[in-house]
């Protein structure tokens, strides 16, 4: 049996056991992020994660981009960045055209890590996302701020 290699050095084995163990992690710390009990400051940002998420895997759904529980992750990734980098404004509006810029780079960025679709759709997505996480801000949707 002989393996390919790549760039990197790495035969296709080694390459998707990596890729299996970043999946992995990356799956395992947004669950234990997600179970752990929140004070109110930190629920907007399981809220902004949750909306990532899902947002992000209905729009891979749709698309036909990407892999569901992969684009899930990217999504929760990218909300919880927007969340972190929401700068408020003089009148307590987030711009809605910097978290879309955050969530296009988060979402390329994970996609990327991840080997999940393509680099112009997951910035697009990202971009949808971070727009979402906008406009659901500060909204108990979850009942997580209670």
């Amino acid at each position: 049996m002989t393996c390919s290699t790549n760039d990197l050095g790495l035969s296709s084995h080694q390459r998707s056991v990596q890729q299996v163990f970043i999946k992995s992690a990356i799956a395992a710390g947004a669950l234990a992020a997600m179970l752990l009990p929140v004070r109110p400051a930190e629920a907007q940002l399981v809220q902004d994660a949750l909306v990532g998420a899902g947002g992000n895997a209905v729009y891979g759904a749709v698309t036909g981009n990407g892999d569901l529980l992969e684009n899930a992750l990217s999504g929760a990734a990218t909300g919880a960045a927007v969340s972190v980098t929401h700068n408020e404004s003089r009148n307590g509006v987030g711009s809605i055209v910097q978290d879309a810029a955050v969530g296009a780079a988060t979402n390329t960025v994970t996609g990327a890590v991840l080997g999940n679709g393509s680099v112009s759709q997951n910035a697009i997505g990202g971009a949808a996302t971070g727009v979402l996480v906008n406009v659901t801000k500060d909204r108990d949707l979850f009942g997580v701020f209670r």
